[in-house]
Formats: structure tokens, sequence, C-alpha cells
């Protein structure tokens, strides 16, 4: 699933590159290029999207906010989904890769879940193909939660309080606490989990003092360097899926060789080393970068991904530029209130050690 644009990119950079350097001095064409900006992009929006089969209500919404907050949906009852997404660290954790059940270290980085309602599918590898069936994975995986269905339903029965939230938030439903809705619960909380207005939504939305000149220079260089081919749209990126090293592979620390990214989903060998272009939205605030989480500097991203994908040495001045360009997609983040949790009961299963199996 390689994008036929990234390549006509790569090797029409050198000219771009000496037409964007050669106008860094130049006055920017605001009209010119908050056109062809939203050619390409979208605005964040400022209302809670829709999403696919499971319509969004206050009652899932605070029934998914304490489900996302409560560690109990794990094994060992330490760990939360807001352990690896953290909502006042950006969405992810900021790590390498997440601590799991047993101090076990992930296989990925955790990406992060402010707007990940606005992606085509969910993980690096795009194997889960919207926020439930995602929501279902970690609480699953041994490396991660290492929890059962059974026991995340049982867990939550026993807790009276819970079980009156799922009756608010599924109606007319003769047993609606199930693993299921858990996820659908979770989902609905994550489609407001949206960060809209920020400086690049409202110059594409026609206010042409939004962004600095810099910031306008790195727009530009965006777009002109061909990194738009990949980390387009809405979330600039998100949407398809391209191989990490197009013109050059990075090295060893940054693309291990035993992880081949989406290869594993589809058992398609063109699928080796495949992963879906990360969404840049805040990217400034979701350090270490890549799969691998091997890269702490937004600078170092910038550059590693001229040289791997577009073929092109970047110079200093368009990386400062496109750094502060992604600096300014960062947008206003909601305000998420910790939900005071149900109370266990003598029925609540007691957690297992934390240890790994």
């Amino acid at each position: 699933m390689f994008k036929t644009s990234m390549l006509a990119a790569a090797a029409a950079l050198p000219l771009l590159a000496v037409a964007t350097t050669g106008a860094q001095a130049q006055e920017i064409d605001d009209k010119a290029l908050m056109e062809q900006a939203n050619g390409l992009f979208e605005p964040i929006p400022r209302t809670i999207p829709a999403v696919r089969d499971n319509a969004v209500t206050g009652e899932k919404i605070d029934l998914g906010r304490m489900l996302f907050h409560d560690p109990r949906l794990s094994a060992s009852q330490v760990l939360s989904c807001n352990t690896c997404h953290n909502l006042a660290m950006g969405g992810d954790d900021n790590l390498e890769t997440s601590i799991g059940h047993g101090w076990q270290a992930g296989p990925r980085n955790s990406p992060t879940v402010y707007n990940a309602v606005l992606n085509a599918a969910q993980f690096w590898d795009g194997r889960a193909a919207d926020l439930k069936e995602q929501a279902k994975g970690p609480i699953q995986a041994g490396v991660e939660m290492n929890n059962k269905p059974n026991v995340v339903v049982e867990t939550l029965k026993s807790m009276p309080e819970y079980v009156a939230h799922f009756e608010r938030a599924f109606p007319n439903i003769d047993d609606p606490v199930t693993f299921d809705n858990v996820a659908r619960a979770i989902e609905a909380f994550e489609a407001t989990l949206i960060t809209p207005a920020s400086p690049f939504d409202q110059y594409i939305e026609g206010n042409p003092n939004a962004l600095t000149e810099q910031e306008k220079r790195g727009l530009q260089t965006f777009i002109d360097t061909g990194c738009a081919s990949c980390h387009a749209g809405v979330n600039l990126g998100g949407q398809d899926y391209y191989p990490f090293g197009v013109v050059e592979k990075p090295g060893a620390d940054v693309l291990p060789p035993d992880d081949k990214g989406r290869f594993a989903v589809t058992q398609t060998a063109t699928d080796e080393y495949v992963f879906r272009a990360v969404p840049l939205r805040n990217v400034a605030l979701t350090a270490p970068y890549f799969h691998s989480g091997q890269v702490w500097d937004l600078r170092q991203a910038v550059a590693i991904m001229g040289v791997s994908q577009l073929g092109a040495e970047l110079t200093d001045a368009q990386v400062d530029d496109i750094v502060a360009f992604l600096e300014a997609t960062t947008g206003e983040f909601p305000e998420v209130e910790v939900p005071q949790l149900p109370d266990r009961t003598a029925e609540t299963p007691f957690p297992v050690t934390m240890t790994a199996e």
C-alpha cells in the first residue's frame, strides 16, 4: 500500500528544497498558502464527532471516563488506560515503550489518545478498525493489563454503582454489563478527547495572523518537501500505511529488525516494515518518537524523516521551520475531571501479583 505520490515527492525534493530555502526571506502569500493547505488538511472539529455503531451519549461518556481511569480493569489492579495514555501528558506516557503487567516493557511506543477518534484505524499497524476494538486489546494483552473479559465483567458487576452506570448508559438491555459495552463506553469517552482551535486550525479557517512567519514557512516547507504526502487530512496522518525507510532505512535502534509492522496483521510481504503514518497533532507533547520510541528530540525526528522517507538532507533552517509549524498544531485540550470510582465490595476479585507470567 505504498503511495506513489511519496516517490514523486522524493524525486522532486532537490528542486523543492532549493525553492523553499530561497523563499525564506520572501513574504508568505497567505491566500495562496491557505488555499494549498485547505486542499490537504482539515481543522479539528469543535464538536464531538460521531462514531460508527455507537451513539455517543452523556451517560456513556461518564461511564467511559470512569472505566478509562479505573486500574481494576487490569489483572493487577495497578494499570489503567490512563497509565499509558495519560491525559495530563499529551495522551501518552512519554516513555520509549509502555510498562505493563509484571513491569514488562511493551513492544512499541504508546500512541496518543487525543484525536485518536479521527484516525482511520488504531495501533501502529492498524490492526483495530476503531476505538471499540482498540480498547479491548490492551486489557487482554499479557504485556499490558493482562486481564480476561469474564474477570473484567465479574469485577464490574461486583460494584452496584458500576451496574447502575451501565444501566443508565445502555438502557433497555437485560444485562448491560458486558465486555463489549465496556469498550463502547471507553470509545464514547475517547471521542470527546479532541483538541481543536490550534494556531494551525485557526490559520486554515481563515485567520492569517494565527501563525507566525516562521510557522508559515514551516507549513510551506512541510507541503513542498513532501511531508504532507503521508501526513495529511484532519490529523496530519493516521489515515494510511507507508514503509518506514522509503529511500533509506534508519538504523536498527530506530527501526528494530524484529518488528515488521503491518506484516504481522496482513502476512503480506510488501507490508514488511510498513506502519501507519503517525498523526502529528500535538506532536511537540508526545516524545519520544517513532514506534520504537528511540528519538526524544523533535528536530532529530524531522531530520530522520527527511532522509529516510524523502531522501533529503533538510537544512537546519528547514528543520527549525517545520518544527515551529508542528508546534503550532498543539490545540486546546478538553478539561477532564478525574472521576470518583465506585467502591469495591466483598465480591470484587482480588488483584493478581504484578509479575510477568
